[in-house]
């Protein structure tokens, strides 16, 4: 459930740009010196760490991803006025068929989700305890909330889990039903949700993704592309052989 990890450097005042350079990988050897044996490593690094040269010098691969960001919340009829033409179709006429809820237990949030998996043959991939801890700990910290779209007969159509601090909010689940793919709510739902978050942050972060479709998506929204880096290593020959073989067969799909 964590999308984000990789190296946080607190760094002292005034640097110039060598001895920031020097500094990073002062501090990444140390932290490499200190990893435990293992298998396989594999992290996904904040968008703002674009050195990882000590990691590279350490035996360690990299891979480019993508995460989709939208910025400057405190103006939002510009991020709304940005989106697609398709998306403020889309709202337009989620407008008309849901009501927009902020109270949806997160026990009814996993039901869902597990059930709109299972219309697409999919399975859940995290249990509901975990879910729960996630929803507590951001819920006592004011730093969560589930927003949902129900139409008048009570079928939910969607809802997203979104958190949030001072830096940035994250869209961290979204569960759509695909028998309601067409109201549109998906759409009103990330409006909603930027809304929502505006109050506590400035930053909206769509946490990413590598497939074609769901990219499409998020750009619709207006958001701008942004580059991550992954770092991985894999010690173990077996897992690097099927970690290859994973990669191959996803190019073939």
């Amino acid at each position: 459930m964590t999308q984000t990890l990789g190296v946080h450097i607190n760094y002292p005042p005034a640097q110039k740009h060598e001895k920031k350079l020097s500094y990073e990988k002062g501090v990444m050897n140390e932290l490499i010196k200190q990893l435990p044996r293992f298998d396989k490593f594999s992290q996904n690094f904040n968008h703002k760490i674009q050195n990882w040269l000590p990691f590279y010098w350490n035996g360690f691969e990299q891979t480019t991803r993508y995460t989709y960001v939208i910025d400057h919340l405190e103006d939002l009829d510009a991020i709304f006025t940005n989106f697609n033409r398709a998306k403020k179709k889309n709202i337009k006429r989620a407008e008309k068929i849901v009501n927009i809820n902020y109270n949806l237990s997160p026990e009814e949030f996993y039901i869902n989700h597990k059930l709109t998996l299972e219309k697409q043959n999919n399975s859940i991939l995290y249990d509901f305890v975990t879910f729960k801890s996630i929803h507590d700990a951001t819920t006592l910290n004011n730093s969560s909330v589930i927003i949902s779209a129900t139409d008048e007969l009570g079928n939910l159509h969607g809802a997203l889990f979104i958190i949030w601090d001072s830096r940035s909010a994250y869209d961290l689940i979204s569960t759509i039903d695909p028998d309601f793919r067409d109201s549109g709510a998906a759409s009103l739902l990330v409006k909603k949700a930027i809304e929502y978050v505006s109050r506590y942050t400035n930053r909206f972060d769509f946490e990413g993704s590598m497939i074609e479709n769901v990219e499409t998506s998020f750009r619709m929204f207006g958001a701008h592309q942004t580059p991550y880096h992954k770092i991985y290593k894999y010690p173990s020959r077996i897992l690097k052989v099927s970690s290859i073989i994973n990669q191959l067969f996803k190019q073939n799909i």
